[in-house]
């Protein structure tokens, strides 16, 4: 008879396993304490710096480089060209390189990167800089992060807005400087520090430890953990895996229907959340012509800070109450409602004030989605990393030419085919959720039938063997 577990309370959070010794939940707590706090101001600064665009556009940059036509999109979106060409690299210097090395020199790199922009005169040059800033940052690091690093996504668009609201309102004109230009110094400022704090507080990995904060008894315990639960903590094989090795785990990821689901559910999730990198809102909020640059920030700010409560509740509801599928569900539907309000457009004006305020719901999400990816593929960390990889890499890419085709700058603040195809893709990201759940318990109720079928054989054996004995 298999053991049977108590099911928790909604309210009762646990945050180490009951397994866990005196000495682990210390670990586990240092740990924490060393990558959380880095993580989450690695992801702060990086949302500042990539959603300070939106910000610089309607604070002036638009005037001051002659912007009219559709050159905010193409800027977005070579950003996205430049995230997802760059993975493939990194993607290989991640398993050859310390990553307390290697993740700081990023963080560092992408400071440098965004400093440059504040002197941009042409829009080639700024593109140029997207490209590089944009290289900097894999793909599948959110799936690693979590519900409390994902609030760093809104937390830094909201930073971005203040920030530029401050600089537009005291120090445009310094030194000849316009205020979007000091946003872009200001933005390099906080970024640069934080990654040089990593070099000190980063632990590593298990085979490539931060000797600097782990001593050696931390290491050997954090591999015996990890080894009592089947993670491989050496990267010894890396370089000995054969090609047949590399063919067969293609092999099976491919023919395995759950990576192609969870692939076209990232793809909407990718594309059903799109518009919160627009600046839709910010345009919007311009398109109105009674607000100054540093009051139109501040409201800009709004939307991102209702964006940190969003992605906290749907991720503590998932794991509490909810399941991933449903909070999916809760996410999107206020996403929904939100963009309904857009597509119609001829609404009183408060309507639109609210539709724009759901617009981070969409993002929520993301952790539960990713933290239902590393579940679904438990059984296997090679099909697990890869699948994360492979569905990152794609979906990302798709958001690197369809924005071009529905987010037009030029249809500004409308956007009529830009939101419908937002909605559209929301829609079939909760039906497939839903059919994901629905597919995923049909598999594990025929395994459970076959398993208790094995067993029933095994114990009608065991008597038939008594029986002979006797």
């Amino acid at each position: 008879m298999g053991m049977v577990h108590q099911r928790r309370k909604w309210y009762q959070i646990q945050w180490f396993a009951d397994e866990d010794t005196k000495e682990d939940r210390r670990l586990i707590l240092k740990l924490d304490l060393l990558i959380v706090p880095y993580a989450f101001l690695a992801y702060w600064a990086k949302y500042i710096d990539q959603s300070n665009i939106n910000n610089a556009y309607v604070s002036g940059l638009s005037d001051d480089l002659g912007f009219y036509g559709n050159e905010l999109v193409h800027l977005q979106t070579i950003y996205t060209v430049g995230a997802v060409i760059g993975q493939i690299p990194f993607a290989y210097l991640f398993t050859r390189f310390p990553m307390f090395w290697l993740i700081p020199f990023l963080d560092i790199m992408w400071g440098v990167f965004t400093l440059l922009q504040y002197r941009v005169t042409s829009y080639s040059e700024l593109m140029a800089y997207r490209f590089m800033v944009g290289a900097w940052y894999r793909g599948d690091e959110i799936a690693r992060r979590g519900g409390c690093f994902y609030v760093g996504l809104t937390l830094g668009t909201l930073t971005a807005s203040l920030i530029q609201a401050g600089t537009s309102a005291r120090l445009h004109n310094v030194h000849g400087l316009a205020g979007w230009r000091w946003m872009y110094i200001i933005c390099a400022i906080i970024t640069i520090p934080i990654g040089i704090l990593g070099y000190f507080i980063l632990p590593g990995t298990p085979d490539r430890p931060n000797k600097l904060v782990l001593s050696a008894e931390d290491v050997q315990r954090s591999q015996a953990r990890l080894a009592r639960h089947g993670h491989d903590t050496q990267n010894n094989n890396s370089n000995k895996t054969s090609k047949a090795q590399v063919v067969t785990t293609l092999f099976h990821v491919l023919r395995n229907w759950r990576f192609w689901a969870l692939l076209l559910l990232n793809i909407f999730f990718w594309n059903g959340s799109v518009n919160t990198s627009m600046g839709g809102y910010l345009l919007w909020l311009k398109s109105l012509g009674r607000f100054e640059t540093s009051r139109l920030n501040e409201l800009g700010a709004v939307s991102p800070a209702l964006g940190i409560f969003y992605t906290l509740f749907v991720c503590f509801a998932s794991d509490l109450v909810l399941g991933p599928a449903w909070a999916i569900t809760m996410a999107h539907v206020w996403n929904i409602i939100g963009l309904v309000v857009l597509v119609v457009w001829d609404v009183p004006e408060a309507a639109l004030w609210f539709a724009f305020l759901t617009t981070y719901s969409a993002v929520a999400m993301s952790s539960v989605l990713y933290g239902w990816v590393n579940t679904l593929l438990r059984y296997s960390a090679v099909e697990r990393s890869v699948t994360l990889v492979a569905i990152n890499l794609i979906a990302q890419s798709t958001t690197a030419w369809t924005p071009l085709l529905v987010f037009k700058t030029v249809e500004a603040p409308r956007f009529l085919k830009g939101y419908s195809f937002v909605l559209a893709n929301a829609i079939c990201l909760i039906a497939l959720a839903h059919g994901i759940r629905y597919w995923t318990r049909a598999d594990s109720r025929e395994a459970e039938g076959l398993r208790e079928e094995r067993d029933g054989e095994d114990v009608e054996t065991g008597v038939r063997v008594v029986v002979g004995k006797e």
